[in-house]
């Protein structure tokens, strides 16, 4: 377990223990800690927020692997299970946030800690719920940052297919549709529960007006990430259509090919044989040399004539080769 301590609003960072973020956290005013638990091994996150002094009575999850997203408002604190992207995969950072601290436990790397430092050092954000809106927006921008990508490779992938299509393309766009309806799966009940969080605290007439402005600003921000996965899923939706129409066209095209097969050949076919029957007329009256010509190849060469006068009235020639 990998405890880094913030302290506020300078930015300075120190790698502690358990025991001494605690004793930091019950003696200093503006404090910003972040665990990292392990990915496997022992359960260290059980009673996290006991062995930090934070309480355990609500906050038996914090820490503990496994939770959806919540937000949970618990008189002078909110508690928060905040999704963040990662690479390929969505996981969860869990958040604890009173007036004068910030506290965040995660699996494995740190999950936004590097960037979050940043920020503080250029914003300096004067209290520990500006800090924790500082969070939950670098949490957002995760989402932005994977959709915006994400639409960006459809795009590409649908202006690949136009100029050449490929199995492999399916493959792609299943796979970016899986990922647009993960991020949508995973942002979308924690902006519903985070946004009953703010919307009842809002209502309360001691709400200060700074902290208004950052929540509207935030449920902002929210919004408009989720209209960008949204988009995505579009896109995806679209560009399989597209793909579907590029094989319907193909097929057409096949299709025509057997049209213009068949006004050719079945005509032939058809006197090839008429004139192959064994019957009194054609072995009586059709004996001599002149009318085999006239007959078995003088309107054979009519049918070709006629079959490629009418594929040329219909233009059947002409789209053929404007589609190819």
């Amino acid at each position: 377990m990998i405890v880094t301590v913030v302290a506020m609003p300078q930015g300075t960072i120190v790698r502690t223990d358990l025991a001494e973020a605690r004793r930091r956290l019950a003696a200093t005013r503006y404090l910003l800690v972040d665990v990292e638990l392990p990915e496997t091994g022992p359960e260290e996150g059980e009673q996290l927020a006991r062995r930090l002094g934070l309480g355990d009575t609500d906050l038996d999850w914090f820490g503990r692997p496994g939770e959806p997203a919540r937000a949970d408002f618990l008189g002078d604190t909110v508690g928060l299970v905040v999704p963040v992207v990662q690479d390929e995969r969505v996981t969860y950072a869990h958040a604890v946030a009173g007036d004068r601290y910030l506290v965040t436990a995660h699996r494995g790397p740190a999950f936004l800690a590097p960037e979050i430092t940043a920020h503080v050092r250029r914003e300096r954000p004067r209290d520990a719920v500006a800090l924790l809106f500082l969070v939950l927006q670098s949490a957002l921008a995760t989402f932005r940052r994977a959709a915006v990508a994400a639409l960006l490779e459809v795009e590409e992938l649908e202006d690949d297919m136009f100029q050449q299509r490929r199995p492999e393309q399916v493959y792609r766009l299943s796979r970016l549709r899986r990922r647009s309806a993960l991020l949508h799966h995973s942002l979308l009940p924690y902006l519903q529960a985070v946004d009953e969080v703010i919307t009842r605290r809002m209502m309360s007439p001691d709400f200060p007006l700074e902290r208004q402005r950052l929540a509207r600003e935030f449920q902002h921000v929210a919004r408009m990430v989720l209209t960008d996965i949204e988009t995505l899923q579009e896109a995806t939706r679209r560009a399989f259509g597209s793909y579907s129409s590029l094989v319907a066209g193909e097929q057409n095209n096949v299709i025509n090919r057997l049209a213009i097969v068949s006004v050719i050949f079945l005509p032939l076919s058809f006197l090839t044989g008429f004139f192959g029957m064994n019957f009194a007329f054609l072995t009586d009256e059709l004996e001599s040399r002149a009318v085999f010509w006239l007959l078995a190849i003088g309107l054979q060469l009519c049918v070709l004539g006629g079959a490629f006068y009418v594929l040329h009235r219909t233009r059947i020639w002409r789209r053929l080769r404007d589609e190819d």
